[in-house]
């Protein structure tokens, strides 16, 4: 084994252990000169996802879908990408009370195994061994499995080879009534030690839960801190929450805190170990949805997406350094950027605290993104930051989310698009920038198909994407930079149900199939 294969395999290491990718290929002997001057771009040959319980609503229907894009140089053969029911664990009343149930449901017949690994919580660990829920067998191709109990557990998955590179995974729940009413999407989470959360609430009004997750075989530690406007929310419960191997832990904000605020910042963090973080936001008046982590804190954060027809905005920001932050909102719509009336003076962001900002009909019938930059003679100040958007009117009106999100650098996806009712948005918050989107087969049929964009500099473009010629069932899309400069994107889906615009924003960061694997300066060809 040469010197750079062993730097290969410890930079992969590495990225496992903190990202979820993991174990890249060595280049060729031929390549050996060219990386030993700069570091090499690798597809990942391993990658993880987890996806939170969705919901414990008995009106709740939730579709997952599962795709890795075809085209990544270099990827190896083979390889599997699985999801299956993490476990969870059970204080002994409810292990009493489940040895009762599984006593009558082994006299039931019908049931399949994969509806009892949904419904029977596993013992701590064992969600190594448990049954895959859905695997997906081919790039290009999505899968999509359904869950419609109310006890769905939370899933761990993980995928190799040639389904590593890009693979991504929808969660998108129905709920038609009750709390938590509405659309509820979200990209499932790679697992890391570090998480920003604006946009959350402790308000009374709200019921928000962070849902922590751990892929790995070993418990983990995490802290939970809250920030409201005045800092940090006192708690004496946030430090040290343990997450059991392979299990999901759901946490309710209000619980850590004796402090409502309707405005608040999460900030989970590992001790040990590495989770999957994810908000599960619920109002009593404006229905629910997923809150996705911020991009990491940077001076200029791109928030994407806002629909034409919002009828509520509400920025969210944090600075979680040690200085303030000066900030001008900006809007980029269809036509141009402009500094909304609302935003008009500079926004004030005090370090550790929560500051935020309505915006209200912002969009007044043209879709944008909000770019935040440090104000006129501010310094570089770093910020986490989120969108609260609403549609609908009185009784009819639902809630969606939007974190920053960094532009496409290589490629990114969004998984479970439908023939109606999805929207792409891409915002170019500095010059020009072209994209190439691909809609793939769909999950029961149809061909892919390839259409290009150009955004103007300072501008958004809400399209309707391109749909695959004939069809069936739902498809993904993939965004790649071609030219010109950054391009952020986000992808709506919207359903009207009863008379309530439900919708869901996920955003779309980039997808990290391929690493820079640091190259030896040293060229050792025999290891005794």
């Amino acid at each position: 084994m040469n010197r750079t294969t062993l730097s290969l395999i410890a930079a992969a290491t590495a990225l496992a252990a903190v990202t979820g990718f993991a174990a890249v290929s060595a280049p060729d002997s031929a390549d050996t000169t060219a990386t030993s001057k700069t570091p090499a771009r690798l597809p990942v040959e391993r990658s993880s996802l987890l996806c939170p319980a969705p919901s414990t609503s008995e009106l709740a229907e939730t579709v997952y879908t599962s795709f890795t894009p075809v085209g990544t140089d270099g990827a190896g053969a083979g390889g599997t990408a699985e999801l299956a029911p993490s476990a969870a664990p059970l204080d002994d009343a409810t292990a009493a009370d489940d040895e009762k149930k599984d006593d009558k449901d082994e006299e039931k017949a019908g049931d399949t195994a994969e509806d009892d690994s949904a419904k029977k919580p596993a013992a701590d660990g064992a969600g190594a061994k448990a049954k895959p829920f859905m695997a997906l067998k081919e790039p290009g191709k999505p899968v999509s499995g359904t869950k419609n109990v109310s006890d769905a557990p939370a899933l761990v998955g993980t995928a190799t080879g040639r389904l590593a590179p890009g693979w991504t995974t929808q969660q998108t729940t129905t709920v038609t009534g009750g709390d938590g009413r509405g659309l509820l999407g979200m990209s499932c989470t790679a697992p890391d030690t570090d998480f920003w959360f604006p946009g959350a609430s402790t308000d009374k009004a709200r019921q928000d839960y962070v849902h922590l997750t751990n892929p790995d075989d070993t418990a983990a530690v995490a802290d939970v801190a809250l920030y409201g406007k005045e800092g940090t929310l006192k708690s004496d419960t946030g430090e040290g929450i343990p997450v059991p191997a392979r299990s999901s832990v759901p946490v309710l904000l209000s619980t850590l805190t004796g402090e409502a605020e309707p405005n608040v910042t999460v900030h989970v963090s590992t001790r040990t170990g590495r989770v999957g973080a994810v908000v599960n936001a619920a109002d009593e008046k404006l229905g629910g949805d997923w809150l996705a982590a911020s991009a990491d804190p940077a001076p200029r954060v791109v928030l994407p997406g806002i629909p034409a027809d919002a009828t509520s905005v509400r920025l969210v920001v944090f600075a979680p350094g040690e200085d303030d932050a000066e900030l001008k909102v900006r809007l980029a719509g269809e036509s141009g950027t402009i500094v909304p009336a609302t935003a008009a003076e500079t926004l004030n962001v005090k370090s550790g605290m929560t500051a935020s900002l309505d915006l209200g009909d912002v969009t007044k019938g043209e879709a944008g993104s909000v770019l935040l930059g440090p104000a006129e003679g501010a310094g570089e100040t770093p910020v986490v930051a989120a969108l609260r958007v609403v549609r609908g009117k009185g009784i009819n009106q639902e809630v969606a989310f939007i974190p920053a999100t960094g532009p496409v650098t290589e490629r990114a996806t969004a998984a479970d698009n439908r023939a109606k009712g999805s929207t792409l948005s891409l915002a170019a918050p500095d010059g020009t920038g072209k994209v190439k989107v691909t809609a793939s087969a769909g999950s029961g049929g149809g061909e892919q198909v390839v259409k290009t964009y150009t955004v103007k500099g300072g501008t958004t473009q809400a399209v309707t994407p391109p749909v695959p010629q004939g069809l069936k069932g739902s498809y993904a899309l993939t965004v790649e930079p071609e030219s010109g400069g950054p391009v952020h994107a986000a992808r709506t889906l919207a359903l009207t149900q009863d008379g309530v615009p439900m919708f869901t924003v996920q955003t779309l960061p980039d997808d990290r199939g391929m690493v820079s694997v640091p190259a030896t300066k040293e060229d050792l060809s025999v290891l005794e």
